[in-house]
């Protein structure tokens, strides 16, 4: 395993993810950390927000509505994607609902990690249709 260098930048990508409770764009960040590094390109961060997917301190998403969004929270929650307004929400999973063991079992394989991310339309979409 290759030895990671400790970052002042990267650690400060890290601790905004962890400070917030949304699921944040590069770009959000980069526009949070500018004015404390005049110098962070948007590439620094891209690269530092795989470093720390790669080390398991942070959940990239995936895209919605065309961007990545990240998640500083890397206990085991799901994911709900409003299709129509972008939002992301967090899920708490209540107990083991099986699904890893019946993977294992079935697959022959070993689950490391559960990615799951549901979608639909949001409460505040469904009532912004509703008094249309």
């Amino acid at each position: 395993m290759a030895i990671v260098r400790r970052s002042v930048k990267r650690e400060a990508v890290l601790s905004l993810l962890r400070s917030v409770d949304c699921h944040p764009t590069a770009e959000w960040v980069h526009g949070q950390l500018k004015e404390r590094f005049p110098d962070l390109s948007l590439g620094t961060v891209y690269r530092n927000l795989r470093q720390l997917e790669a080390e398991g301190l942070i959940v990239a998403l995936g895209a919605v509505d065309g961007q990545e969004r990240f998640d500083g929270d890397i206990s085991d929650h799901a994911h709900f994607v409003c299709e129509r307004c972008g939002a992301v929400t967090d899920v708490e999973l209540k107990g083991d609902d099986g699904l890893a063991a019946r993977v294992e079992r079935e697959l022959g394989a070993r689950v490391a990690r559960r990615d799951v991310k549901l979608r639909g339309i949001c409460k505040s979409c469904i009532n912004k249709d509703m008094r249309a």
